[in-house]
């Protein structure tokens, strides 16, 4: 999985690279503007959010498959001076935004930063729609990549990106297999009033913070022999799931307004929320995080009682979990959800294994 981005993390630096740098940033200081200049990647924290993740593109997505390219493009280009609707990732990115904000108040010189990165693989001619809204909702996104129909996912890496969020599961499924943390996004079915000072972030356990080591054991063999496997692994930290990665990210963050006495007052809130039982299997979940040197905020065990009831209190953000019908419950109750296609849950639905339709 990828790793957080720190100085020297990635080996030496190339001298010609950090010229380049030197020179890109005295240009945008002398420049008089309000607009903040985006962090330096290898600092901050990127997420890349597709257009049709940020934006709500219902309409137009089935004017592409029903019309045609041509048609699309040009209905863009017709609406451009129309701002498209809120779409799944925009309360999200809104709250990136917010805690960016208050470090920049309390670190003004810093670049460890949320960088928000559009990645879509829209044409170049739908563009200045896309910008057009962006500057309508005053978001600070500087960073995009139009791919022109190609997959955006090979540019991950290079972008340095922490998270992905895309509508599309089969490119979420690219960037998994690269290592990069990445979600399928879902919209509510209803609206929830979200927190505008704070960023709120749920996770599920296994097979999103972690591996799917248990997920296998309780699908293959029950849950006594689950919960006998991790009293006898207690003491051994689950490997890391594809998320990992990201919550890792986050801890960075916080621990900046730890530095400064903001604890109490810190904008980014985590929350593991986990169909685990706490006193027959929780021990191992929370000696594993204290291993990685992590915290979470807040950790519910909920012994295989619904999620979205308790999700429904919470009000997250983005709430991860690699079992649909739990992004669906999610969904019903007003939180807006990111599926993440990982692991052995993939091959089940409500418990039960999926049987692929027979080939004729």
């Amino acid at each position: 999985m990828s790793e957080i981005k720190t100085k020297g993390s990635a080996g030496t630096e190339d001298p010609g690279e950090e010229k380049d740098w030197a020179e890109a940033k005295a240009f945008f200081d002398n420049l008089k503007t309000h607009k903040p200049r985006p962090p330096k990647p290898q600092y901050a924290v990127t997420v890349a959010v597709s257009s049709r993740t940020l934006f709500d593109m219902v309409a137009e997505r089935k004017i592409y498959e029903d019309q045609g390219l041509e048609k699309y493009v040009a209905y863009q280009r017709d609406h451009e001076d129309e701002p498209l609707k809120p779409g799944p990732a925009f309360p999200f990115v809104k709250a990136l935004m917010t805690v960016n904000n208050r470090l920049r108040l309390l670190y003004p010189e810093s670049e460890e930063l949320f960088d928000i990165v559009l990645m879509t693989n829209n044409h170049a001619q739908v563009g200045v729609r896309l910008i057009n809204s962006i500057n309508h909702y005053d978001l600070t996104i500087e960073r995009f990549c139009m791919t022109g129909g190609k997959s955006p996912t090979g540019y991950l890496k290079a972008y340095m990106t922490n998270l992905y969020l895309s509508k599309d599961s089969d490119k979420v499924s690219e960037a998994i297999e690269e290592g990069i943390a990445a979600a399928t996004m879902f919209m509510a079915v209803k609206e929830n009033e979200l927190s505008d000072s704070q960023l709120r972030v749920a996770f599920d356990g296994d097979a999103v913070l972690f591996s799917d080591e248990s997920e296998i054991i309780v699908k293959e063999h029950g849950l006594d022999t689950f919960f006998e496997h991790e009293k006898e692994f207690e003491n051994k930290p689950l490997a890391q799931g594809p998320l990992k990665c990201f919550l890792e990210a986050l801890g960075k963050l916080q621990r900046k307004f730890y530095a400064k006495d903001e604890r109490m007052n810190c904008p980014i809130r985590t929350f593991l929320v986990t169909a685990r039982s706490a006193a027959s299997s929780g021990a191992r979940v929370l000696k594993t995080l204290r291993s990685w040197g992590l915290e979470i905020d807040e950790a519910l065990f909920l012994a295989g009682a619904p999620k979205g009831p308790l999700l429904q209190k919470i009000k997250p953000h983005i709430f991860f979990d690699d079992q649909m019908f739990h992004i669906e419950g999610a969904q019903e109750l007003g939180t807006i959800s990111a599926h993440v296609p990982y692991g052995v849950g993939q091959k089940y639905h409500k418990g039960k294994l999926i049987v692929p339709p027979k080939k004729e």
